[in-house]
């Protein structure tokens, strides 16, 4: 199938320690680049997390955040550490004898890092869910990518099918230029009061038809149609070789432009640079 770049997933996970939120996003990019936004507590689990998207994703800028919720009762309860906080009411007296008797701020004592402890969740446990949770949300981001690029495909096939009925339009049009041209080449001479040689007109017709044949342009393009539909079929990263069939297309029409000679055929070239344009558009969100 084939999977756009741009995609949003979101999925929480409860649990008795609490809830958390996972969510991801992701726009084009020439490759694959990831940010993290993660609580500290869970920052170990980062490289995790890459290698999983690094084994998911081929291209895209990707932005994945996670929102931790803990519950009070999942936090422990407080304890006061009295060895300690002795120690530093002793030690702050003395200071306070020295500094003429100013008074210890009891605050400033609970402050001191060690003094109140909280019990440690299980923090593995909880790490766990977190990552099959991450799981799910992955899952679901890809699922979003692959309909996003669903809807991109059909859109492109839309186009190429524009693009063959304008290929088919100046192939239509061409013997009545090819006549025309003929009548214009014999009334030139006419004009001229040149007697008509069958030889020489031909010859001149020869050169004409050899700089307005453009069977090898629209052959190309209805190749370059076929080879489209090949990627679009096999589906998977496919967003580099989409971009080069489109340089290809574009070749063939910017050709096809400088061959015109009649108001139709000029028309057609100029809508198959729309139709390209709008597929490379499309394109440079495939992954």
């Amino acid at each position: 199938m084939i999977h756009s770049m741009t995609a949003f997933a979101r999925h929480e996970i409860k649990g008795d320690w609490g809830n958390a939120i996972w969510e991801i996003r992701s726009v084009n990019q020439r490759y694959l680049e990831t940010y993290f936004r993660l609580p500290e507590q869970f920052r170990s689990i980062e490289p995790v997390l890459r290698e999983r998207f690094r084994k998911a994703l081929n291209r895209g800028k990707v932005e994945c955040s996670l929102r931790f919720n803990a519950k009070n009762s999942a936090q422990g309860a407080l304890t006061l550490n009295k060895a300690l906080a002795a120690q530093l009411i002793e030690n702050a007296s003395w200071i306070n004898e020295q500094t003429l008797n100013s008074q210890v701020n009891p605050v400033e004592i609970l402050r001191w890092p060690g003094v109140m402890e909280t019990e440690e969740s299980d923090m593995s446990a909880i790490q766990a869910e977190i990552l099959a949770g991450f799981d799910t949300a992955l899952k679901d981001f890809i699922e979003a990518r692959q309909g996003e690029g669903e809807n991109l495909k059909a859109l492109i096939i839309q186009r190429l099918d524009g693009i063959v009925n304008e290929a088919e339009k100046v192939k239509s049009y061409m013997p009545e230029v090819i006549a025309w041209q003929r009548k214009r080449i014999t009334d030139k001479f006419n004009d001229a009061s040149i007697d008509l040689d069958s030889s020489r007109v031909e010859q001149e017709l020869v050169l004409l038809a050899q700089k307005m044949d453009v069977d090898e342009e629209i052959d190309r393009l209805y190749s370059h149609v076929k080879e489209t539909n090949n990627i679009l079929k096999k589906g998977g990263a496919q967003g580099r070789r989409l971009d080069f069939m489109m340089q290809e297309f574009n070749r063939e029409a910017n050709t096809l432009g400088s061959k015109s000679i009649n108001a139709e055929i000029t028309n057609s070239a100029v809508e198959l640079k729309v139709l390209i344009e709008q597929m490379r558009e499309q394109i440079q969100n495939i992954e």
